[in-house]
């Protein structure tokens, strides 16, 4: 799981078994003083790559499946033509077996 605020920035990695959800770890950042600026998709965008680089060690060979709660994501993702910070993003996920969910936040 994904999720970025105004301020701060915070990934769950966990294992699905069956119905259960067991957390493995948590990461959480606080963004500098320009990052707060960015539009919302942005900074989600940002917990994404912020989360591959934590991870990437655990997240080799294996299916990851990111729930996030930002439908524009999933399209900015599948996008052959964006901007280049979002091509650097999606060059970064191609490296791994990715599954976008959207999940409806509050």
């Amino acid at each position: 799981m994904c999720n970025a605020s105004d301020i701060r920035m915070g990934d769950v990695l966990g294992l699905r078994q069956e119905i259960n959800f067991l957390i493995i770890f948590y990461a959480s950042k606080t963004m500098n003083f320009v990052q707060p600026n960015y539009i919302t998709t942005k900074k989600k965008v940002l917990a994404i790559i912020y989360f591959f680089d934590k991870f990437r060690s655990y997240l080799i060979n294996t299916k990851v499946i990111i729930y996030i709660d930002n439908t524009p994501i999933k399209y900015h993702l599948t996008k052959n033509d964006s901007k280049p910070r979002l091509v650097r993003c999606i060059l970064l996920l191609q490296e791994f077996d990715v599954e976008v969910f959207i999940i409806k936040g509050t």
